[in-house]
């Protein structure tokens, strides 16, 4: 493995629904792999809890958040870190103004599926207006929406 550097601002941004998911690294080397993520989202209804292959640490750095995962709900505030083990179902939302966040996750299948829904599904309309373009792209990644 090499050593990395990427300066503020730097990496591919993916924006989505529930904010602008900037790759900063992805590391796939002789002891594992995992991506990572730099999340910037503004207060927005709930997208729907979904179940991803990876695991998925979100470490909140600005702003509130509240988590929904397997069934519990968590106030996150900067400096709160939540787990999301790898198939079971959560989501996230933006309670006050923006939200930053780090989020990392294991292997390599987040960036991909980030970047084909950026792609693919469009920003500035309500989830189920997009439902069925969402579902194409989870469905091709591994990751399920709940209730879908």
């Amino acid at each position: 493995m090499t050593t990395t550097y990427v300066p503020p601002g730097a990496g591919h941004h993916y924006p989505m629904m529930n904010g602008d998911h900037v790759m900063k690294a992805a590391v796939d080397d002789s002891q594992g792999a995992f991506e990572v993520f730099e999340v910037v989202a503004p207060a927005a209804p709930m997208t729907p809890p979904h179940v991803s292959p990876w695991t998925a640490v979100l470490y909140l750095v600005e702003g509130r958040v509240t988590v929904m995962l397997d069934g519990t709900t968590y106030d996150v505030e900067p400096g709160g870190l939540v787990v999301f083990p790898a198939g079971t179902p959560g989501t996230f939302e933006v309670v006050t103004g923006t939200a930053r966040m780090i989020g990392i996750t294991s292997g390599t299948g987040a960036g991909p599926f980030f970047a084909e829904m950026a792609d693919s599904v469009p920003r500035d309309r309500p989830v189920e207006e997009s439902l069925e373009a969402i579902l194409a792209v989870t469905r091709r990644h591994g990751v399920q929406v709940a209730g879908a």
